[in-house]
């Protein structure tokens, strides 16, 4: 079997593109615009595929997101060359928990004082968002001038690695602050969270019933 492509994007995503390692984090995607390739990092398995491989078992371990964790190219060999026992399965798998656990937490704990401090920090990043689908989404002008260019396969990291994070973002910064929010803004909220959820399970498995983009709440929380 080989990893799939919803298992490396799902491992891809939960990490943020950034590697599981605590003492590195180092960014993962280097985009390599003369060469129009990227580097995406690696995505090491956990219990080894191998049964003679580093932390091998009976039968090797399984090519699936559970038993992967996304690591930066110097990370994963010396982890996977350091003498047995160095670094265990129940250490690489409390990377990966901890780190992806922390992706998903980020802004939880930010509290204003003013729904103005809030929307600035909102617009801030719904800026970030914007100016990557304007950068190389399908629409950009790098795409549409050179259809051949790596536009597409780095708007594809982009949606994973930043656009993902970011909602997660917004979508934390707004729960902890929800006190500020008139109905309106509340009912605008919602609809994000719910794009926020669909837009990124679209990303590991495509859905029918992807719920696009509510502009409403760019009137509420756009500057």
């Amino acid at each position: 079997m080989a990893i799939s492509d919803g298992d490396a994007k799902l491992l891809w995503g939960r990490a943020a593109g950034i590697c599981s390692n605590p003492k590195c984090r180092a960014d993962l995607t280097a985009i390599l615009q003369e060469a129009r390739s990227y580097n995406v990092g690696e995505m090491a398995h956990i219990v080894a595929r191998s049964e003679k491989g580093p932390r091998g078992v009976s039968g090797g371990g399984a090519d699936t997101y559970e038993n992967l964790v996304l690591l930066c190219p110097t990370c994963h060999r010396h982890i996977d060359k350091s003498p047995e026992g160095t670094f265990t399965v129940e250490q690489l798998f409390q990377w990966k928990e901890t780190h992806e656990s922390n992706i998903r937490a980020v802004n939880s704990d930010v509290i204003f004082s003013t729904f103005d401090e809030l929307k600035e920090e909102v617009s801030k990043l719904l800026y970030e968002n914007n100016m990557l689908w304007e950068s190389y989404g399908p629409n950009s002008k790098v795409a549409e001038k050179d259809p051949g260019s790596n536009a597409f396969k780095v708007w594809e990291l982009r949606k994973l690695d930043s656009v993902i994070p970011t909602n997660l973002k917004i979508v934390n910064l707004i729960e902890t602050n929800k006190s500020l929010l008139s109905i309106r803004a509340y009912k605008a909220f919602i609809k994000f969270k719910t794009h926020a959820s669909s837009f990124e399970a679209n990303q590991y498995d495509r859905i029918d019933n992807y719920v696009t983009f509510p502009k409403d709440f760019s009137e509420v929380f756009e500057l």
